[in-house]
């Protein structure tokens, strides 16, 4: 399997490109798979190394088939900046995903609350009383299948609050569920699209923050990677 990939290191933090199939969090669950915080904590040496209370450093989290950008602090004074970053919704966020269907219209903005699904617990979903969420939507690529002529919509999303699977449930909401997503693409959509697309299409590709010392913006990008790319070529590009 892939290994996760340093892009830029300092004194405070780590930037760090997460390969699909990685979880972020140690969990007791998770002891068999590979996951971010060990590799970290187990392969570099700095201060919050074996602090679990602050997950050895780990600012934030991607689904585990989600590819990108992840940010790991150093020291403490940089993971409560971070964090609080994030809670203040100063931090920016890209993601890449492909979608079913043709995307209309080609930009938009997704507001729909996210929450729990009460008959389902290990699921999210738009939910009334949930937490307020918002996703900004853009297409950059629209394609066709080659045997069966279904449409599909590369989009370049840009989350303004970061629940739980929000993407992914704002795009199935509005109709667009993302390729191979096996929670809300439903199961035969899923099962077909994992005979030419290995994993879920979604990569965090992106980021823009605060320096945590000097509070100079900082921005960082990450590639789609091969396995994503080979899937799109699979596909017909339309425009």
């Amino acid at each position: 399997m892939q290994k996760p990939k340093i892009i830029f290191e300092s004194d405070l933090m780590f930037v760090l490109e997460k390969p699909s199939g990685w979880i972020t969090n140690d969990a007791d669950t998770t002891t068999s798979q590979p996951v971010i915080q060990k590799w970290v904590r187990d392969s570099f040496t700095y201060p919050l190394k074996g602090n679990m209370e602050a997950r050895d450093g780990i600012v934030h989290r991607l689904d585990k088939e989600t590819s990108g950008i992840l940010l790991v602090a150093k020291t403490m004074e940089a993971f409560e900046e971070l964090q609080m970053q994030f809670k203040t919704r100063v931090v920016n966020k890209t993601y890449i995903a492909l979608v079913h269907g043709e995307v209309i219209p080609q930009e938009g903005q997704i507001k729909a609350e996210v929450g729990r699904l009460p008959w389902r617990r290990d699921r999210f979903g738009v939910l009334a009383g949930g937490r307020d969420s918002e996703t900004n939507y853009q297409t950059v690529g629209s394609y066709e299948s080659q045997t069966t002529k279904e449409k599909f919509t590369l989009l370049k999303l840009t989350p303004k609050t970061g629940r739980t699977h929000q993407i992914r449930i704002h795009l199935k909401h509005i109709g667009y569920p993302i390729v191979a997503d096996e929670f809300y693409a439903g199961r035969k959509t899923a099962r077909n699209d994992r005979k030419w697309c290995p994993r879920l299409f979604l990569h965090a590709g992106g980021i823009v923050f605060n320096h945590p010392k000097t509070q100079k913006k900082i921005e960082f990008e990450s590639n789609l990677p091969s396995d994503l790319l080979e899937t799109l070529a699979k596909l017909t590009k339309l425009a």
